[in-house]
Parts: C-alpha cells; structure tokens; sequence
C-alpha cells in the first residue's frame, strides 16, 4: 500500500467509531428508514477495495439518514450527500449534527446530475438503485478516481462494481463480489428500527423458553400486530407484501415439489411460480439467501415477496397437498347412485392429503378471523366456505372431488371422535387445535343431507384477550346499567338474541369485571367453557354422564357464591333452578334464544315458568345482534340509501343525518368492514312491567307498556351506531325485522 493513500485499517477505526444504531432509531415508525443505513460490513467492503488520497473529496448518492456520510467524513476532506427525500434528509441532518459532523454538504436532489461545481471527486458511492446512468456521473471522477455502486448480475445476485476513471475518457470496470442487502435472520428488526440489540436479545430468550416466533415475542414489546409489523417490513427493504389468496391464484404446485420440504423449511422460503424470466419466490424475511434456489434454476432471476408466517403456513399446506395430489393419478368418477358412494377410507387410515387439507383449512379460517367453516356437498360439486364477521365467503382455491369429500368428511369425525361409519344420524363432536401459541376449541356438527354429509366447524379461542364491557361498543347509559346489575344482591339479568350474536362475549365481559372483585364468589356451567377466565370458578356441562345445567345449578347453591352464570336456558327444568338461585340470594346471568327482550318473557312463559315468579326475579333483559364494524381505516361520509331512510323515517329524515361506509383497503382485504359491533335492546323492569308480566298481559300490550317505561330499542342503538360512523346504513335491515324499522307507536290500550 502506497504511504500517501489511506489504508485499511483507518477505514476501520472510522467505522468504529461511528454508532449505526444512533442512525437506525427512529421515532417517525411511518418513516422508511431500513434500506437507508447500510450495514457495516457493506460500507466496508467497498471502502476496502478503494485507493484514495487523504483528505479524498467525495460524492455520496441517496444518503438516507447519513450513516455512509457520516463514515464517509470521518476520513474524507470535503463530503457532498444528496438525498432525493426530504424527510430522510432532515433527519439525517438532525442525526449528523447530533454527532457535531460539519465536514458534509448535504442537499436534497434526485442524484443522476450528481454535484459538478463541487468536483472532481476522489470517490462517488452510490447507495441507491435509482441511478443506472453512470455517463455523466463518471465525467465528476478525477483521473484514477473510483466510482463505486452495487449492480445485479443475470443470476439476480447483489455485486459490488468499481468503475475507475483511467483517464482520457477510459473507464475501467472490476467486479468484487456479492452481497446481501438485508439481513438473513432476527438482525432485520433491529434494522427497522423496531428493536434495540438488547430487546432482541430478550425476545430471542423468550421464543426459545415459550418455544414460539421472535417475531411474536416482539410483536409483545412493542404492541404490534403481525400484520402492521410485515408492512413496515416490507415498505423498508422494498419487498412486496402479499397474501395467500393472491399468491396461490397464480402458484404452481409442481415447483414446490421440485424442492426437498426439509431444505424449504429451514429456509422459511416457498417457489409459486415463474412469470416471464423470474422466478417468484415467497419468504418470510427480506434477507433469506437465494444462492440453493438460483442453483435449480440458474436462468432465471429471482423475484421475493414476503408473506407473514401465518400466510406461510397456509401457503405451504395448500401448496403440498396440491403437489401430492399432481403425482397421485386421477381418480375416476363413481357414477353410481349416492347411497352406493364407496368411501375408501373406511378400511384404512385417512390419507395423508385429506389431513393436509384439513390443517389448510383450519389455518385459513384462524388467519381470516373465521368464526366458522361450513363444508357442503352437492352432486359432485363441493363447497367450501367460512363464516367472517358474520357472513359467508366461498374459498376458491379448495377443488375437491367428491371422493376426497369423504375423507376429507372421516378426517373431520376422525378428529372430533364420531364414529365414521353412521352417515344416517346427526353427529356432534369436540376437538382442539393449536396454531403457534394460540389454542383453539372446534365444535363439529355433521349432518345428512340429500348428496352427503354437511359439516359445520365452530372455531372458538381459548386464549385470545378478552373483551371489556367498554370495548363491546354498548352506549355509556347501557355500560352503565350493565354495570349496575351486576352489583345487584339478587335477581335474573338475562342476554338473548340468535346464535353466534355474540350473548356469550357479552356475558363474559361482566364476568372480567366480576373477576376483578375478591369480595364476591362466581361460578359458571357452560357447553362448552369457552373462554378461561382467572379467578372464575369453570364448570362445564356432561351430559354423557347425566350432569346437565340444572343438576349443576343444584349443587352450586350449595358452594356459597354470589353470581352464578348459567350457559343457556334450554328446558324447565334448568329455568326453575335459574329463578330458585335468584330467590335464594344470587346474581345469576344467563341466555336465551329468542328475538327481542319482550320475546325472551314469553319463551320463559313457553318453559312453563309461574308469571309471579318471573315479575319478581327479573332485572332486565339485553336482546343483541352484530352488525359489521366500519373500517376505521377507509371511512368515509356517504349518502344514505334513500330506500333504507324511507324505512326508518316515514315521514321525513332528520335535516342533519349521517351516514358512513367504507372504501375498501388493504387492512379490510377490500370488504369496507372490519370485525362487529353489538347492537343492543335493553329492557329494565320497573313496578309496572312486573305487574304486567305477573298478570301475563298479550306481548304487544307488554311491548306498548315498556316502550312508556324507556325501553331501549335495537332500532335506536343501530342508529347511534350509524350516526357515530360505527356500522353503514345497509346493516339495519339484516338486523332488524321490517316492522321495527320506522319508530313504534307507545302505548294506547284502555285500563279497566
């Protein structure tokens, strides 16, 4: 090495002594800051191959934040950083003065006409891809000075590329080997800026303790979802995001069979498909190394898009069962009539694709949000849906002949222990899952029908958060009055409504309060327990040894509580327990299936339940339904359904009325809806309402005599939450019957 050239070990005790993570905190989490602040070993590995003179003057294009700038000056004479964003430019700037660096000229610029009244320079590094026309660039080099940019060969790999300015317009280029621009493991979070290296470190402890992803122990620190967490991966190391649905309307499942699964699995990455001269490969880091794929297809360049694990997952399980299905041949087609269907998985273990579908299945509904999964057979066509926010969507990407339906049907009954060779009765089962950390309990109900069997799957959380009565979407008056009846002494609170509105999360919102009380006892029997709450006494029904609501409602009295919830009101027998406990001294809570508060006082009436009895342990009714959330994400104020307006206000609307809906984004996957909300209709009792149930007057009379009495109705909580721009206007009548949608009259009857 020449003695008036710097050499290696300057450049690393500049790199030393500069801190990268000074550069990578960031406060603005919009902000793209990953690709912005190279790693050191890159910044090394082109300083490395440089030949410069002290004091080199240097050109540095796309800056970022200013960390190469602010390596670049620690040994440079005179710097010139140009940086085409001016947010980025002001933070670095910002960053580069909190160190004291003055040496930098820092401009903002697209970068392609370089700085020619500040030249020649010594060294012009260039950071970013924008800038592939280097002509005008080199013309700024002094005579023997290197021009230095990353470029990416045929076979997509990532080189570094010096150009050296030899004079008389000769340019001389070498190459210097490849690199990786993001990180190939955990590094990546510390790299968004996300994370300290200590932080990391803890969730590296804690993954491997729990034996779960670092990237849900971070999610943890920092209250992020997954999903939030992807994007801003994505939108920093400019990698595409996307989802299963997208990417497997395009994949090819023999690409994936072309790789060993064990290979694929240990590095996290899946091949879908080939468009053009690229190979699309979906990973779930932004830094997973390519060489072992590009080495299978080495004329192609290689695409990534990053998917988030979960969408891995299910990427992997439809894309094995599918390559397992293109090496088994096709079955033929039994034209015989349905009843002489011959299932051949009755004489041997279900087949390993039918459990892959099975496990794809359960891994879409639990990444959707499903509530149910709903699979159907007819003639030789089957469908396949799932229940989200209330409502069902076809999977398309399910093809399943009618002989994989019965596997596929004896891996559902295999899994929640039926018995797989009656196909004639109604069968219920139970069976449990879990998905990373969470567990999750299915309730299987299969039923004949004409061309088969129909299975329903409800997929219930066992330990997801739960929901507070604050976050239930309630108004303030009936939070309020919730509250209050919990803190009762004695008496029957009573949540009705069709199934899946949402009664038993209503419930167990009172009891997390409840549970947050040491002074009071709470027992619950529930089919099942569906959400373990601490400090709640959990009992659940068995009715395969005769142990029923009301034997357990009998045996409670016994246990001194103070509240006692009971799952649901089925039969007499379990109502008379309900009103006894009440009499006894107990706050007891419980459901009903009906539709409305005054209809839950004459299923009661239906369970031969005394009137007086009822009248004097009531306390109130909650009837609900859940309508679909507007998307907080994409709302907008929108005309009103003149149609819908005519309903509800006959006469004329009000002058002022709002309504909202949503566009549709990203974070509601196109619908304009995100999650439900409950609509509520509360009915307290007061000393005439208990006179007219005692004197069991008609329904419409009672109805008439609670609305003068401040019924709530569900009409006038679904316009709060429409007003509020909490649900659209097209909601209203799915949740309500087309005689409650105008206002109902008060009472007019005559008193004798």
């Amino acid at each position: 090495m020449k003695e008036n050239t710097i050499n290696i070990h300057q450049y690393e005790e500049v790199i030393a002594k500069v801190d990268r993570q000074h550069f990578v905190q960031n406060s603005q989490h919009e902000l793209v800051i990953g690709r912005s602040v190279p790693s050191r070993e890159l910044i090394q590995r082109c300083l490395a191959i440089c030949t410069l003179p002290p004091s080199p003057r240097i050109l540095q294009l796309g800056a970022g934040v200013g960390y190469a700038a602010a390596v670049l000056a620690g040994f440079g004479g005179h710097v010139v950083a140009i940086e085409k964003n001016a947010i980025l430019a002001g933070v670095a700037r910002e960053k580069l003065a909190g160190l004291g660096i003055k040496n930098i000229d820092f401009r903002i610029g697209e970068g392609n006409e370089g700085a020619p009244s500040a030249g020649p320079f010594d060294l012009i590094l260039v950071s970013t891809p924008n800038i592939s026309q280097h002509e005008k660039l080199w013309e700024q080099l002094a005579v023997g000075g290197q021009y230095i940019c990353l470029e990416r060969d045929k076979a997509s790999h990532t080189v570094v590329v010096m150009y050296k300015n030899q004079g008389q317009h000769k340019i001389a280029r070498t190459e210097h080997g490849y690199v990786d621009l993001a990180p190939s493991d955990d590094q990546v979070f510390v790299e968004l800026g996300l994370v300290s290296p200590a932080l990391l470190a803890k969730a590296r402890k804690l993954a491997d303790k729990n034996h779960t992803l670092i990237v849900d122990e971070i999610s943890k620190f920092q209250h992020l979802d997954e999903l939030k967490l992807y994007r801003s991966m994505a939108r920093q190391y400019g990698i595409p995001l996307r989802s299963t649905e997208e990417l497997l309307a395009s994949a090819d499942p023999s690409l994936f069979g072309q790789f060993s699964t064990a290979f694929l699995d240990h590095l996290q990455a899946i091949p879908l498909c080939i468009e053009g001269t690229s190979l699309v490969v979906a990973c779930t880091q932004p830094g997973t190394p390519m060489r072992e794929v590009q080495l299978v297809f080495p004329e192609l360049t290689i695409e990534k898009v990053l998917v988030t694990p979960v969408d891995y997952r299910r990427l992997w399980s439809s894309l094995s069962r599918q390559a397992k299905d293109g090496r088994v041949a096709m079955e033929q087609k039994d034209t015989s009539a349905a009843g002489q269907d011959k299932d051949l998985l009755d004489s041997k273990p279900p087949d390993a694709r039918m459990v892959a579908v099975y496990e794809a299945l359960l891994l879409d509904a639990v990444a959707d949000r499903a509530s149910d999964i709903h699979l159907e057979i007819y003639h030789e066509r089957v469908r396949v849906r799932l229940r989200i926010d209330g409502e069902l969507r076809d999977l398309q990407h399910y093809q399943i002949s009618r002989s994989e339906y019965l596997g596929l049907v004896n891996v559902v009954k295999l899994r929640a222990e039926m018995n797989i060779a009656e196909r004639r009765l109604p069968q219920s089962g139970r069976a449990q899952v879990r998905v990373g950390d969470a567990r999750f309990d299915l309730r299987v109900q299969v039923q004949p029908a004409l061309h088969g069997e129909h299975v329903v799957i409800r997929i219930l959380a066992q330990n997801s958060p739960l929901i507070s009565i604050d976050s239930l979407g309630m108004s303030p008056m009936i939070a309020g009055q919730y509250r209050r009846l919990l803190n009762n002494p004695a008496g029957l609170v009573l949540v009705v409504g069709p199934t899946g509105s949402g009664k038993s999360t209503t419930l167990n919102a009172g009891l997390q309060l409840l549970a947050d009380d040491t002074s009071r006892k709470v027992i619950t029997i529930e089919d099942p327990v569906e959400y373990s709450i601490d400090d709640i006494q959990q009992v659940r029904v068995r009715p395969e040894i005769r142990f029923n609501f009301a034997d357990a409602m009998r045996s409670f009295v016994r246990q001194d509580p103070d509240v006692v919830l009971v799952g649901e009101i089925r039969d007499h027998e379990t109502a008379l327990e309900a009103i006894r406990a009440s009499q006894t001294g107990h706050i007891v809570l419980s459901t009903l299936h009906c539709n409305d508060a005054i209809d839950a006082v004459q299923r009661l009436f239906d369970l031969n339940v005394h009137p007086n009895s009822l009248a004097s342990e009531l306390l109130a009714v909650m009837a609900q339904r859940l309508a679909k959330r507007i998307c907080e994400h994409c709302k907008y104020e929108a005309l009103p359904d003149p149609q819908i307006l005519k309903e509800l206000f006959p006469r004329d609307p009000p002058k002022h009325f709002k309504a909202f809906i949503g566009k549709g984004c990203e974070q509601c996957n196109g619908t304009g809806t995100h999650g439900r909300v409950a609509v509520i209709e509360y009915l307290h009792l007061n000393a005439e309402l208990r006179d007219g149930i005692s004197q069991r007057i008609p329904m419409g009379q009672l109805r008439a005599q609670a609305l003068d009495s401040g019924l709530v109705t569900m009409r006038d909580s679904a316009l709060d939450h429409v007003v509020q721009g909490n649900i659209p206007l097209t909601e209203l009548p799915r949740i309500l019957p087309q005689e409650r949608m105008a206002p109902e009259k008060r009472g007019e009857w005559q008193v004798s």
